[in-house]
């Protein structure tokens, strides 16, 4: 991406509605919200107000960048379907960024060079998505890849970071409750990875769920 024209981000993959649109380092517009059904409920109108508030069209943006997951199921719906939408109407491309990797990108910018931590969250009550970086000139590497892991198996973190919502309550100074990236870090990995991944092919974009979709019925 090697054009002025600006980004619009959006972020779903868990409790906040992340929206923002991204010129480049020194300006940039972001929304977020802290609210139950903010997704389904506050998307769309929170993409019109970051429109509005950074005096952009959407027939200027450049991409449409989306948080692809893991994590929530049904955010992670909402956000892509909303992104395709727009996408349609205004004939831009979407980029989909790995959560796991824009939020690493995020920490790495933040710890010293060396530095290995992991993201672990929430799955369910038995399992946390799980993944081990190292911080690498501001940006990362995979130590361990992204993965299901049992929670119970969970248990040394040999004195490294965690963020994640996987253990939120958790007393232990090491845990950070840091679970998804926001929509700046978004755009920067899209920038610094996504140019391959633009399309305008949206029938087969589907979220990284990295665990099937089970339905539950209550009897």
């Amino acid at each position: 991406m090697n054009n002025s024209n600006p980004i619009l981000t959006i972020e779903t993959s868990d409790t906040l509605c992340n929206v923002g649109i991204y010129f480049s380092e020194d300006k940039y517009f972001e929304s977020i919200l802290n609210e139950r059904h903010s997704h389904s409920e506050r998307l769309v109108s929170s993409v019109d107000y970051i429109l509005k508030i950074s005096d952009t069209e959407l027939k200027k943006i450049d991409s449409i960048v989306v948080s692809s997951g893991p994590g929530s199921f049904t955010g992670l719906r909402i956000g892509l379907t909303a992104a395709k939408g727009l996408a349609y109407g205004a004939n831009l491309p979407i980029i989909l960024v790995p959560t796991f990797e824009a939020l690493a990108l995020q920490i790495s910018a933040y710890l010293k060079d060396g530095a290995e931590f992991i993201i672990a969250n929430k799955v369910n009550s038995d399992e946390i998505y799980y993944a081990k970086f190292q911080v690498k000139e501001n940006k990362f590497i995979f130590v361990e890849e992204l993965q299901i892991v049992k929670k119970s198996d969970f248990l040394n973190v040999d004195g490294l970071q965690v963020f994640g919502n996987a253990f939120k309550n958790s007393k232990n100074n090491l845990f950070r409750n840091l679970s998804s990236p926001s929509s700046v870090y978004l755009a920067k990995w899209s920038k610094l990875f996504g140019e391959k991944l633009k399309t305008y092919d949206f029938d087969y974009l589907e979220p990284n769920y990295l665990k099937d979709f089970i339905i539950k019925v209550n009897k």
